[in-house]
């Protein structure tokens, strides 16, 4: 019933506990899960688990926030995509937040490598026809710029994607939206200071709805603060049914949906 869009399974704290969460996503319902690269060095072990067991997928990607990993050349993403059970490209995208304290006072101009790295991520999506998994923090200005100069304007051809862990403005929202892209929220819709993303979860339309946890972060209340999992990822619909006059169950099936018709190469097995 339930999808988890966006989970990071082969982190060391959630692989340690595999049999036990993927049980716990059975009891929850949570039939299917996307597992996400992060680095290059990551591949083996995100694709490995998604070909070693049938409810989970995976992309090929780096982080825009991983620095001193390999950095992917075009055909290596492409040669990645090419891979059984690899449906998308990402996590990639661009990371500003609280930049000068993380990056030793570096500047937006001085990130140039995060925006050639989306770029090259963004022309192998639109070269292997793979949706883009995207990430962006706080530089939502210089993501959607950089998608409409790589052609990713919502016509024929496009890519298209999904704007993961959703946090920004309606504005930004619609932005994506008329880009074609899809809207995914995580636990953070639940929390008690997000009541203005509230606001945008209620604006998204329900064919570019999607649902996930980022665990092993982010816990959904009641488990906020605890380890994420994908299990956790019905609280995520059960707020969005309150949210906008549905059901968990309707919410599931409908995200559900939308996750078989934005990464479509999960119906071609």
């Amino acid at each position: 019933m339930y999808t988890d869009s966006h989970c990071h399974l082969n982190f060391p704290e959630l692989l340690a506990q595999f049999d036990s969460i993927d049980q716990a996503m059975k009891v929850a319902q949570v039939t299917r899960a996307l597992c996400i690269c992060t680095t290059m060095e990551d591949f083996d072990s995100v694709h490995g688990l998604s070909m070693a067991h049938d409810n989970l997928w995976s992309t090929v990607g780096v982080h825009p926030d991983n620095e001193g990993v390999h950095e992917p050349s075009l055909q290596e993403l492409i040669d990645g995509a090419a891979h059984p059970k690899v449906v998308a490209i990402g996590e990639t995208g661009l990371d500003y937040y609280q930049m000068d304290e993380r990056k030793g006072g570096r500047t937006v101009a001085d990130l140039e490598w995060q925006r050639e790295r989306f770029r090259t991520h963004i022309r192998a999506a639109r070269h292997t026809r793979l949706p883009l998994v995207i990430h962006t923090r706080q530089a939502s200005d210089d993501t959607i710029a950089i998608l409409k100069e790589e052609g990713e304007t919502g016509g024929a051809g496009c890519a298209g994607g999904v704007f993961h862990c959703f946090t920004e403005s309606q504005q930004v929202a619609r932005a994506a939206l008329d880009l074609g892209f899809y809207i995914s929220f995580s636990g953070i819709l639940t929390f008690k200071t997000a009541a203005d993303l509230r606001e945008v979860a209620k604006f998204v339309p329900d064919d570019r709805l999607l649902i996930e946890t980022d665990s092993p972060y982010l816990a959904p209340v009641p488990y906020r603060g605890k380890t994420n999992n994908p299990s956790y990822v019905p609280y995520v619909a059960k707020q969005l049914a309150e949210l906008r006059g549905s059901t968990s169950e309707a919410i599931g099936v409908l995200t559900s949906t939308n996750f078989d018709q934005l990464f479509s190469r999960v119906s071609q097995g």
